[in-house]
This record gives C-alpha cells, sequence and structure tokens, in this order.
C-alpha cells in the first residue's frame, strides 16, 4: 500500500536525523490538527512524555498520530485529541516520531508546546466529558 511505503520513508528519514512534514488524514485530532488540512512536521523522538504527539505503531495494526495520555514503565497510551474513548497502546519503542509543529492550510507553522497550546490541551482533556458536543459544533463550523 503507498501510504505505508510513505509512513514507512518518513521513518526512516527521520531516524536519519531529516526533519519531515506529512500531511494528515482523519478527524482524530480535532480541534488542534485538522485531517485534509493540516501536515505535522516530524523529528527524531528523545525521551516521550505526557503530552507529547507522536507517530506510533499502536495495538500491533496501524500508525496513528495521536497524544501521550499516559506512560507507565515502558506502556504508553495514546489518544487522538478528537476521540472520545478510544485508547491506543504501544511500547516506548513503537514511537517513530515527535511532532513538532503543525503547518496550517496557510503554510503558517505552529508549535505544538508552547505554554498556551499546552494550557488549551489541558482544557480540552479535562472537557472530555463533553467533548462530543464541543467537536459536534466544531465540525458545523
Amino acid at each position: 500500500m503507498a501510504c505505508d511505503n510513505i509512513i514507512e520513508e518518513t521513518i526512516r528519514l527521520v531516524n536519519e536525523g531529516v526533519t519531515v512534514t506529512l500531511p494528515v488524514t482523519g478527524w482524530s485530532m480535532l480541534p488542534f490538527i485538522v485531517g485534509e488540512r493540516d501536515c505535522v512536521v516530524l523529528q527524531k523522538p528523545a525521551q516521550t512524555k505526557v503530552g507529547d504527539v507522536v507517530l506510533a505503531w499502536v495495538d500491533d495494526c496501524k500508525y496513528v498520530v495521536h497524544r501521550v495520555v499516559r506512560i507507565d514503565g515502558e506502556d504508553l497510551f495514546l489518544m487522538g485529541d478528537g476521540n472520545l474513548i478510544a485508547i491506543e497502546h504501544c511500547s516506548a519503542a513503537d514511537v517513530k516520531a515527535l511532532a513538532t509543529h503543525v503547518v496550517d492550510s496557510s503554510a503558517k507553522r505552529h508549535y505544538l508546546y508552547g505554554r498556551w497550546r499546552r494550557l488549551a490541551v489541558k482544557l480540552w482533556y479535562w472537557l472530555l466529558p463533553i467533548r462530543k458536543y464541543l467537536l459536534a459544533i466544531y465540525k458545523r463550523l
């Protein structure tokens, strides 16, 4: 499959120290990353932390770009910002890249770990019980 080849090549380049910009699909990272519109800037991961957005091989079946929500030793738990209940699992070795920036449709780069963005992410996580309604409103806008 062509998509798998692109991701494998992305991982190869990231492992060589190259920063790669990759378009994203899907709605699982709304509202912070919009599929079919935004791209993520990926680099070689260092020590993965809670809150990091990573490209990872999860549940032994697929690659995702999702946020780390919990770490238990070598086990990581990931969840898309736009997901309501789905949590994926992987090991630390399955993290292939760290997303550092999102590039929007006007080619503007936004750092994923600035103070305001981290605050917005924390607030969004706390709003999980009503996220379904907020996402419905967001998608209609």
